[in-house]
């Protein structure tokens, strides 16, 4: 299990930061994650794996006015 933003999820092998928000519909170029407190870089959104027991913070930003 993963924890995203305080809730728990089941947690698979070779889930990188990509495929978490695509599967959960983050948009990828709106979204801000954090894995332990350590801020990662959108560049590394689809090589930075995701292991048993991280926490993270997704922050997904949105625009308006």
């Amino acid at each position: 299990m993963i924890k995203v933003n305080n809730n728990l999820i089941p947690w698979g092998k070779g889930l990188t930061v990509e495929k978490l928000l695509k599967e959960n519909n983050f948009l990828i170029h709106l979204s801000i994650v954090k894995i332990n407190g350590q801020l990662i870089n959108k560049k590394s959104f689809a090589i930075q794996i995701i292991t048993d027991s991280d926490d993270l913070k997704i922050i997904h930003l949105t625009a308006g006015g």
